[in-house]
């Protein structure tokens, strides 16, 4: 089998028992790099660090986060550009975004001046996006998740 150092080095074509013999002796693991390539290539490295070290770098990747972005049905055209600069935002840093809109008193008897908000809403989104849950009536709320289209 190949052979690689713990700092990086060449260590030639050796046997089994010596690869063995060699890691032992710097007090680490022999690991197994390439098993597909004649000969196999091993590596002597401390193999709980590389799993610490892969899982930090797992749990650092960035997932997609839900921002939520309120609303009301008589919003006005100013407030609603500067809630679709935010959703905008969200959308380029890779996040979802959840537009709610809350009816309060007599509102809710005119749920259609909110669907026409809505609209209005995803006619001003710039980008790419994809809408994932259009909007949808629940209780004294419509809500609507936008997200951004895969690359």
């Amino acid at each position: 089998m190949r052979l690689i150092g713990e700092s990086g080095e060449q260590l030639g074509v050796v046997a089994i028992q010596e690869a063995l013999r060699i890691s032992r002796e710097a007090g680490y693991d022999l690991v197994e790099v390439a098993p597909n390539v004649s000969p196999p290539v091993c590596r002597v490295m401390d193999f709980g660090k590389y799993k610490y070290q892969m899982s930090k770098k797992h749990t650092a990747r960035k997932t997609a986060d839900l921002k939520e972005v309120k609303i009301r049905p008589q919003i006005t055209d100013h407030d609603l550009q500067l809630k679709v600069k935010n959703i905008n935002r969200f959308l380029e840093e890779g996040d979802k975004a959840k537009v709610t809109m809350f009816f309060r008193g007599r509102e809710i008897v005119r749920p259609e001046m909110g669907m026409k908000v809505f609209e209005k809403l995803a006619e001003l989104l710039t980008g790419k996006f994809n809408i994932e849950q259009h909007p949808r009536l629940e209780g004294n709320h419509i809500t609507m998740v936008i997200t951004p289209s895969s690359k």
